[in-house]
């Protein structure tokens, strides 16, 4: 092998190795979580709210401005004096020419600086808010794929295990049609059902692949079919949460809640700025500036000014036409609406919270019952293999015993599976779902 062969083979190597690697459900989410789209868009959203949260966007401090400007004027004049002398002047170019700086200064304007720098700060609240929940979104979607690619996974190995179980039974048919023992209407059935299970673990690859797809497009991957090694093989769930322990956290955790209950202080806080509009105002500006004229005629021809200026002013919207007034029942409504809202989404989650504990049980109940009926079903198709051996049951009885052992490994990685899923729920809602990521 040329050297430059062996030097790429070598820089290579830890690629190919790496993607060996198994990963667990951590692992996922620590890598979506740094290159997932939708959380790096959130996290931006976010950096703008916090930006905008500053005195000086609320309105706190002064604007100091630094302008000049030059101007100039071209007449003809035409001045008739006391004496009854008329002058006419041509052409006559004036020019002034000025610089200054300036400081304009809101004081006070009935607490509405104070309304806005609190709504900044609520917003910046929601902003965090939305990006734990696109957060959250994200570990339950990954949480739900990555155990769906496990049940499916199962789902393959026990497809897998019906094709063996399917090739054996066609090895003693053919080998009893050979010795003229058995029909050929048996040897065809038996090639039937060969072929039907083959044609399902068939699709079933496909099904995996869709799922393996989905993570990597969780997980931003740049290759969205790159193989997908994982550590677990079976699914395992928490069979000790407790209903109490997760509404409590859901009154002081849940990001929905968090972020209607932001949303209401908002509402208050416009309230608060439209109440503002009943104080008078007070502004302060003050300058320094120079200004040079120019004239063409006259007894001046230059004239030169340097200085400062200051001044107050206090002002007071007597009337505007009820708008005021009207602006503050809408407002004062809209909290209304609000804490109404609020209430609205705690009732709803309440309801989520019911159905999703009952399904939580029903599934562990039905995954305890999948269990045993399991183990029933594999004792039977023994049994009915022994015998179809011995020649004392039919294809077609064998075929029943098998697809009821498969039915059966099915549903118990369905109620696993339901089960997890349950589980995975009540934690995200209980807001406590990114423990995951620890």
């Amino acid at each position: 092998m040329k050297k430059h062969h062996i030097i790429i083979f070598l820089l290579a190597l830890p690629y190919f190795i790496s993607a060996q690697d198994r990963v667990d459900l951590k692992r996922c989410i620590e890598i979506g979580l740094e290159r997932n789209y939708e959380i790096r868009i959130t996290r931006n959203d976010e950096q703008v709210a916090d930006n905008n949260r500053t005195i000086g966007n609320a309105g706190y401090l002064p604007y100091l401005n630094l302008n000049s400007g030059y101007s100039g004027t071209i007449n003809n004049t035409k001045q008739r004096l006391t004496s009854g002398d008329i002058t006419k002047n041509n052409g006559v170019h004036n020019q002034a020419l000025n610089a200054g700086i300036n400081l304009d200064w809101t004081v006070f304007d009935g607490f509405n600086i104070q309304a806005n720098y609190g709504r900044l700060k609520e917003l910046q609240q929601i902003g965090e808010l939305n990006t734990r929940l696109a957060i959250e979104n994200f570990v339950l979607n990954i949480s739900n794929e990555y155990y769906n690619y496990i049940q499916q996974k199962i789902r393959l190995d026990n497809l897998r295990y019906a094709v063996k179980l399917s090739r054996e039974r066609l090895r003693i048919v053919e080998a009893r049609y050979s010795i003229g023992a058995g029909s050929r209407l048996e040897l065809q059935q038996a090639k039937v059902d060969f072929n039907a299970d083959s044609s399902m673990l068939i699709k079933q690859n496909e099904v995996i692949f869709t799922s393996r797809v989905q993570i990597n497009q969780l997980m931003a991957m740049d290759n969205v079919e790159e193989p997908l090694y994982i550590t677990d093989s079976i699914i395992e769930f928490n069979s000790l949460l407790n209903r109490d322990d997760i509404w409590q956290n859901l009154q002081v955790s849940n990001v929905f809640l968090q972020l209607y209950k932001r949303d209401k202080n908002i509402s208050v806080l416009d309230l608060k700025a439209i109440q503002s509009q009943y104080f008078p105002y007070l502004k302060v500006n003050a300058g320094y500036g120079f200004t040079q004229n120019m004239y063409e005629i006259g007894s001046v021809a230059r004239q030169k000014n340097m200085g400062f200026n200051y001044g107050l002013t206090v002002g007071f919207n007597i009337f505007d036409g009820f708008n005021r007034e009207r602006k503050r029942k809408n407002a004062k409504i809209e909290v209304q609406t609000k804490e109404l809202q609020y209430q609205q989404v705690e009732l709803s989650l309440r309801t989520d919270l019911s159905k999703m504990w009952m399904a939580y049980q029903n599934n562990m109940e039905l995954t305890n019952l999948e269990k045993e009926n399991l183990q029933t079903a594999h004792d039977n198709y023994e049994i009915a293999l022994e015998r179809y051996k011995l020649g004392d049951l039919s294809g077609i009885e064998l075929r029943e015993a098998q697809n009821s052992l498969l039915e059966a490994e099915d549903r118990l990685v369905q109620a696993q599976y339901n089960t997890k899923l349950c589980e995975i729920s009540l934690i995200q809602i209980s807001g406590n779902i990114l423990s995951y990521i620890y």
